[in-house]
């Protein structure tokens, strides 16, 4: 059981985090060996074949990326996932330009590390079967599904909500896998400028539908006449000004997908029409008699709790059970931090090839700037947030200047309060050091056992804290 779930190489030069580390994945299932530099690393991956490599990017003899490079100029490459901190978020960027499979930002979590590592050997494993049938196959290292982080930021894509490593976002793109192949009736829920509307483009997309027409109808932006028209068409004299019949939405998607956004916004009166247009397929022109039927795969999505509405009587009960038969989650982006890398670079590329520009990157400041601002317009703010950015840009990497000034400033000011909430957090730990080691005259094998803690981690938190023996 053990060896299915593969084989890791740990590279970690902080022996407590990996003891740690290692332990935990071990007593997961995985096959675990582990290494604190970039010499003994690659020295064990000359001797042995793993399936995934999970590596800190800082080591004493070089970075992480030296020994992602060095695996990818091997034939039988196994996956790397880099480990990296806020402060080294843009190295994620090159990380990944250099062929890393994911990376995960420190402190780590342990789910967001067995769900990645599930991802990328689900990924390691299907390349192997498409590559190499044979089941003698099955004792090699699996085979290699590289991330290209160009194929991500293809222009042909939007707006890039659906760009990132994040485990919401895998989990969100894999559920899209799962539910789009079926025609099922899909809830998307999700704070406007999460990328709701990228998400049901992308389940039409991967559907036996994909050829067919993909509708999309914003309800809030309509009065109850004219989206009730809208929706289902009207005839000639059916209102003033309805010179002539005209189709409704649902008779264009027919044999595609229809995506009605803002669902909430739909009056008592249009949900019943809606109720029974989505359970029976079939419904009337405004003004009409006669029945159309349709062959539509219905999307909807809310920024609003569909539930809540429900319990006071806003949004109709059966309606929200026929809607409500598959939801995806769109996770905002402050909860999403790790991605930003990803998509400002997406958006980078993007906007330099619209404006004629020639932007080369972010400094790592600005990066942070960004990771630490929380968003309210989500991705469609980043999205603008970067083309600002980019035309302003006076020199060849885009600066904390070049940014808004409410990024900069909630940055600055973030930044500032962790600082002081990191010393008011060491201060206490200091003092304890001190008066244990005083209390057994600054023996550190006695301290160490008194304080619940080996030496090594006792040296290392007296030098991190700046604390020296008194000279007698």
């Amino acid at each position: 059981m053990i060896a299915q779930l593969g084989s890791l190489l740990l590279v970690e030069d902080d022996q407590d985090v990996r003891e740690v580390l290692a332990e935990n994945l071990s007593r997961s299932g995985y096959r675990i060996e582990t290494s604190g530099s970039c010499g003994d690393a690659i020295g064990q991956l000359r001797r042995h074949a793993f399936d995934v490599v999970l590596c800190d990017v800082h080591l004493p003899d070089g970075d992480g990326l030296s020994v992602l490079r060095w695996c990818r100029q091997r034939q039988d490459a196994p996956a790397v996932i880099l480990l990296t901190g806020y402060g080294t978020i843009e190295t994620a960027v090159e990380a990944m330009r250099s062929g890393a499979d994911d990376f995960l930002t420190k402190p780590l979590h342990d789910g967001d590390l067995q769900q990645c590592l599930k991802r990328v050997l689900s990924h390691r494993i299907d390349a192997t079967h498409e590559l190499s049938p044979d089941p003698a196959c099955a004792q090699q290292p699996l085979g290699l599904d590289k991330v290209d982080l160009d194929q991500t930021a293809s222009h042909d894509r939007p707006a890039g909500a659906l760009i990132g490593g994040d485990p919401r976002m895998s989990q969100l793109m894999e559920l899209v896998d799962t539910v789009a192949p079926t025609s099922t009736t899909v809830l998307i829920q999700g704070e406007s400028g999460t990328g709701k509307t990228l998400t049901a483009r992308a389940i039409h997309d991967r559907s036996p539908r994909s050829r067919g027409p993909f509708v999309e109808v914003s309800c809030g932006a309509l009065s109850e006449t004219l989206l009730e028209s809208e929706l289902f068409g009207h005839v000639a004299g059916a209102f003033t000004g309805a010179v002539s019949d005209r189709p409704g939405r649902f008779r264009q998607a027919d044999g595609g997908t229809l995506f009605l956004d803002e669902i909430d916004t739909a009056s008592p009166a249009l949900q019943v029409r809606l109720l029974r247009a989505i359970q029976d397929r079939e419904f009337e022109p405004v003004g009409g008699g006669r029945t159309e039927r349709v062959d539509v795969r219905l999307i909807v999505a809310t920024n609003k709790d569909l539930d809540a509405l429900v319990h006071d009587g806003a949004f109709r009960e059966d309606l929200y059970y026929r809607v409500n038969v598959i939801t995806l989650t769109q996770p905002p982006l402050r909860e999403r931090v790790g991605d930003i890398p990803l998509l400002v670079e997406a958006f980078r590329e993007r906007f330099n090839e619209e404006q004629g520009r020639d932007v080369l990157g972010v400094e790592p400041e600005a990066l942070q700037r960004m990771a630490a601002y929380r968003w309210p317009g989500n991705v469609r703010e980043l999205v603008n947030v970067v083309e600002r950015a980019v035309v302003l840009c006076r020199g060849e990497v885009i600066r904390c200047d070049d940014l808004p000034e409410a990024i900069r400033r909630e940055g600055q000011d973030l930044a500032a309060s962790q600082s002081r909430l990191k010393q008011a957090m060491a201060d206490p730990e200091r003092r304890m050091i001190v008066e244990s080691l005083e209390a057994h005259g600054w023996n550190r094998q006695r301290t160490a056992a008194a304080l619940g803690i080996n030496r090594t981690t006792l040296y290392k938190k007296m030098k991190r804290h700046g604390i020296t023996a008194p000279v007698h």
